[in-house]
């Protein structure tokens, strides 16, 4: 079949890594992919390295003329059945209307919501959530805050959308867990984008109160250079900036993983799910990370990772202290991490799922 996955964003983050795990897996298994973009080189040019075929459109707001053109464009290449997967709302209402003008019953329409936002209500959202073949919502957390406050009623009641939780993945092949670097100090690392809502601020400054420790931090990830600058001052203004590695961003991040002892992801706004936690979990590192979000839904508090409240500097510092100081700690969390990856976030269940919806 034909899979093809619409993607606006300009900057490349876990919604870019999700789509190229699925069109990876498909392609590799005979499938036709594509991808539809906004013409983002941060995000082209990493499809293209993986040889997945990029197209274009003006993707844009609700009623825009261009990315329903072209979308119609693309889709009407070939006539074999074909599943649209989109990540906007306004990329599947552009999807649904090519599809209608289109004629063409054989399209099905995937959004997966991988935010924890309410329900848009107005009628450009109404029509996609009932028109939508399948949505897919990447944690219970994010389910539940779509449908808080929902009121419609009829042919707009929450019985009428065709929805499913299915937690995240990575196409990655699991490989034996690597034995943790035995010198130097003992390294945290933070992998993810670095923007306000994750929470490197309260990073930097509990790494303030663990002076002295032989504890160092690895800051692994891209985000807006005034952002960053930032980050940078706020370290040496609290006297930690030779505590802190920041190397450069690169797209297999699994070789940082393993030269850290234990990963440290505090965000203070809710995660829909979290990916840069399982990428840890998968290396068998363990985790410390808020529990605000969809967190305590694959990780269970002192068992394979560490749950700590936002914004509670104090305890994060001090459950860095508590890892940095117990090798047997590290490595009891870490195995439980990668067991639990293993028998409950696995790529074969998370892809067959994923066809199950393509298909039907």
């Amino acid at each position: 079949m034909r899979i093809i996955h619409v993607l606006s964003s300009v900057m490349w983050s876990g919604v870019e890594r999700y789509a190229l795990d699925i069109c990876r897996h498909c392609r590799d298994h005979g499938d036709d992919v594509a991808v539809i973009t906004r013409d983002a080189r941060a995000v082209d040019d990493v499809f293209r390295r993986h040889d997945i075929p990029v197209r274009f459109a003006q993707l844009g707001g609700f009623l825009s003329y261009h990315a329903v053109k072209g979308i119609c464009d693309v889709l009407g290449e070939s006539r074999e059945p074909t599943a649209v997967h989109c990540h906007s709302t306004r990329d599947a209402f552009a999807a649904l209307t090519a599809r209608r003008l289109l004629g063409r019953h054989d399209i099905r329409v995937v959004l997966t919501r991988h935010y924890v936002r309410r329900a848009g209500r107005s009628p450009f959202h109404r029509f996609v959530y009932r028109n939508v073949d399948h949505m897919v919502f990447v944690s219970r957390i994010a389910r539940d805050k779509f449908f808080s406050g929902w009121h419609w009623k009829g042919r707009y009641a929450d019985d009428d959308i065709n929805e499913c939780v299915i937690h995240n993945s990575l196409n990655i092949a699991l490989e034996p867990v690597a034995e943790e670097p035995h010198k130097g100090p003992v390294t945290a690392m933070y992998l993810g984008r670095l923007a306000p809502d994750k929470g490197l601020e309260d990073l930097i400054d509990a790494l303030a109160m663990l002076k002295g420790s032989k504890i160092r931090l690895r800051i692994v990830g891209t985000g807006h250079p005034d952002y960053v600058d930032l980050l940078r001052r706020r370290a040496v203004t609290a006297g930690v900036m030779h505590m802190i590695d920041w190397p450069r961003h690169k797209e297999n991040t699994e070789d940082f993983i393993r030269m850290s002892h234990f990963g440290v992801l505090p965000s203070v706004g809710p995660e829909a799910f979290g990916m840069s936690n399982i990428e840890f979990m998968k290396e068998g590192r363990p985790i410390i990370c808020s529990d605000n979000g969809a967190q305590p839904e694959y990780i269970t508090h002192c068992r394979d990772g560490i749950l700590v409240a936002p914004h509670d500097v104090a305890r994060l510092a001090e459950e860095m202290r508590r890892l940095a100081s117990s090798a047997e700690l590290r490595k009891e969390i870490g195995c439980a991490a990668r067991k639990r990856f293993e028998s409950q976030l696995n790529w074969d269940g998370f892809i067959r799922r994923m066809y199950e919806l393509y298909l039907n």
